[in-house]
């Protein structure tokens, strides 16, 4: 597979088949990844990869905790306060479009509710992977963690894969640190479902729209 085509076919998934990923594919897919650039040869990344139980038991927990109502502070805003424009119609219009391909009106929200809670069900994906740093990283190697997801997500295209980038998870840091016995140091930055693509789901058709080229690009001495 070309790395074009990786990048052109990888979409964010929100319903995936229940059909386990061998163990093989994702340490493959980790091993290969782990090559993404990292300022100072830091690879600040911690993986904690879950499936079966433990990954049923977490959401078991969340599930219960949403239902009576309960909730954690997240340790940073997955979106900055008060977005400007055009960052703020961008996210507008994404999420407009994606309860409309699912049926959800605007006035529902219920179902928005039900439909953001489907998250913590890693969208019935079998398997669920967490991001973890040091407190002490900067922005700079949260850099370095997103491009190391892009390798992850990208290969897993190649394997016949797909996945789900969920910061929606920033909203349990109390939880997971039990579930995946973080040290005071560690700070949980994002999710990851795994696993493969529900070909009949609805909510698989959503395509996202990117800017123009002119509209995003600032070109100097050309």
């Amino acid at each position: 597979m070309k790395v074009s085509h990786a990048i052109k076919s990888r979409m964010t998934v929100r319903q995936f088949l229940d059909r386990p990923v061998p163990l093989e594919t994702i340490r493959e897919i980790l091993e290969i990844a782990k090559r993404a650039p990292s300022g100072g040869n830091l690879q600040p990344w911690k993986v904690h990869v879950l499936t079966g139980e433990p990954l049923q038991a977490l959401v078991r927990e969340v599930e219960a905790k949403l239902m009576k109502g309960e909730a954690e502070t997240p340790e940073y805003n997955v979106y900055p306060p008060d977005l400007v424009e055009p960052y703020r119609t961008r996210r507008r219009v994404v999420g407009e479009a994606l309860y409309e391909l699912i049926g959800v009106p605007r006035s529902d929200r219920p179902g928005k509710l039900r439909q953001l809670a489907r998250n913590f069900r890693f969208f019935d994906a079998p398997v669920g992977l967490f991001f973890v740093l040091h407190r002490q990283m900067e922005i700079g190697q949260y850099a370095d963690v997103g491009m190391f997801m892009q390798n992850i997500m990208l290969l897993a295209q190649e394997y016949g894969l797909d996945t789900c980038p969920q910061e929606a998870w920033a909203r349990w840091p109390e939880t997971l640190k039990k579930h995946l016995s973080l040290s005071d140091d560690e700070i949980m930055f994002c999710g990851m479902a795994l696993g493969y693509r529900d070909p009949d789901a609805i909510i698989n058709r959503l395509v996202t729209e990117r800017e123009d080229f002119e509209n995003f690009v600032t070109l100097h001495g050309f």
